[in-house]
């Protein structure tokens, strides 16, 4: 926060006991005024906002109204700068500055304040050119925004994608509830073309989706309904008869919501809190040839420990239940193994396959114990060794599909036979926020008939990791 004042705020010292005769200690009326501002309680009179152009005043009135709330000179300059992040968030300023001065005009109080906000919006067109990593593919995007399209922090996006394994483009559309950013609306409208070798399987889905966001306590959640027309087909001639069997074209409509508490202080590497996440969705009840109920959930604990390092527990579980007759489909199962989720596995390798296809399972477990460490001798110490950490690691987990009429104590049976793990060291670059590459020595054990391996050195990259 930039905050300025006409004078300055000197501190004073206690009454020493003078005599109000002595004139000379109450000659100097602005001192006196500025004691009264710095020691005793203030009240704000005005809250002015300089730079507006297509930004409608009531969407501020909202995010800068605690502002008013303030009782003394550093209650204010501390909800001046809470005010500020808000205005930040909003995503429409690009730049905002704050400005605390005492009170001017015939109204004006001796223990008055003034604060102006000067912002700077965006413009009303803007395009952006960047990489973004995923599960272990890469892609370019380019996007073109219209941000406040609408004066009240609407967005309105087109973005195209092109990566190693996935090439899509959609346009969605962003509206916040006045006074309640977390709160939102957004509509997506997309066309994704992907590329999965593993299954030898090729898909393009084309949809729509909207979304409801919204806070509960320490809790976020979202609603969701997707429509989504899906077009499967092979990626390979050699592809296997149960793929070539899957394709074709096919409707999804489901619901869905999600619910996220998270305490981390950091979602790519984080050194403390924890993170519980948990999905339902349910499909054919509005339509579409496409009938489920599936349930997944993460979780994810992490402890500072002695020496600057963490130890971190996490474990992934989810289960999907075909609703009539007909199985679930190749693109809604579950996939496990590869350098984000089972090291030492190839990706998406392990569990029910035919002809070398994976074809994904019913139900599936994971779980991961970490140790990050520092490096050794602390090279690049407060800069950019940082960065890195060592890597400690066991992996574990299990993916099949299930016999739903033996009951729930066969399914656990089922899922904890024939258990894959793994252990290993490596060295982990955290690239900002934004993503995470391992470099790790895998050495892959309770390997099953069918499953691929990486046995040795196997690098990865993405947001997600087990």
């Amino acid at each position: 926060m930039d905050t300025k004042t006409l004078d300055p705020l000197p501190m004073h010292g206690p009454d020493l006991g003078l005599h109000p005769d002595d004139a000379e200690l109450v000659e100097a009326e602005p001192e006196t005024k500025q004691e009264v501002l710095e020691n005793k309680d203030v009240i704000v009179q005005r809250v002015h906002i300089d730079g507006l152009g297509r930004t409608k005043e009531d969407l501020l009135g909202y995010e800068i109204a605690d502002v008013f709330m303030a009782k003394n000179l550093i209650d204010v300059m501390k909800k001046s700068h809470e005010a500020r992040e808000k205005l930040l968030r909003l995503g429409i300023f690009r730049k905002v500055e704050v400005v605390i001065d005492t009170a001017e005009g015939e109204d004006a109080l001796p223990n008055g304040l003034d604060v102006t906000f000067e912002v700077t919006e965006l413009r009303r067109l803007t395009g952006s050119y960047n990489t973004m990593v995923g599960n272990n593919e890469g892609s370019m995007v380019l996007g073109v925004k219209l941000p406040n399209i609408f004066g009240r922090a609407e967005k309105l996006t087109f973005q195209f994608s092109y990566g190693t394994k996935e090439t899509s483009y959609g346009l969605s559309f962003f509206k916040p509830q006045l006074g309640h950013f977390d709160r939102n609306i957004c509509v997506n409208l997309y066309k994704v073309t992907g590329q999965f070798p593993w299954s030898s399987l090729r898909e393009t889905d084309r949809g729509i989706a909207t979304e409801f966001n919204f806070p509960i306590w320490k809790t976020n959640h979202t609603l969701k309904w997707e429509g989504v027309w899906r077009e499967l087909g092979c990626l390979a001639r050699t592809a296997s008869f149960a793929v070539r069997e899957e394709s074709g074209h096919s409707l999804k409509s489901s619901l869905s919501h999600a619910m996220v508490i998270d305490t981390r202080n950091s979602a790519i590497l984080p050194r403390r809190g924890a993170l519980f996440r948990i999905n339902q969705e349910l499909a054919g009840y509005t339509g579409g040839d496409a009938s489920f109920l599936k349930e997944d959930f993460e979780i994810q604990l992490n402890r500072r420990l002695f020496w600057d390092s963490v130890l971190s527990a996490s474990l992934w579980g989810g289960m999907i239940l075909p609703v009539g007759d007909k199985p679930a489909s190749i693109a809604d199962r579950f996939y496990l193994g590869g350098p984000t989720s089972i090291r030492g596995f190839s990706m998406y390798s392990i569990g029910p396959q035919s002809e070398g296809d994976y074809l994904g399972g019913e139900a599936y477990w994971a779980g991961g114990l970490h140790l990050y460490t520092p490096l050794p001798f602390r090279p690049g110490r407060g800069g950019f060794g940082d960065l890195f950490r060592t890597h400690f690691f066991l992996n574990a987990g299990n993916l099949c599909n299930l016999n739903y009429g033996e009951g729930p104590r066969a399914h656990l049976q089922k899922l904890a036979e024939y258990i894959r793990w793994s252990y290993g060291a490596g060295i982990v670059l955290r690239l900002g926020n934004i993503a995470r590459l391992e470099l790790n020595y895998c050495i892959p054990m309770g390997v099953q008939i069918g499953d691929r391996i990486c046995d040795g050195v196997q690098f990865g990259a993405g947001i997600r990791f087990l």
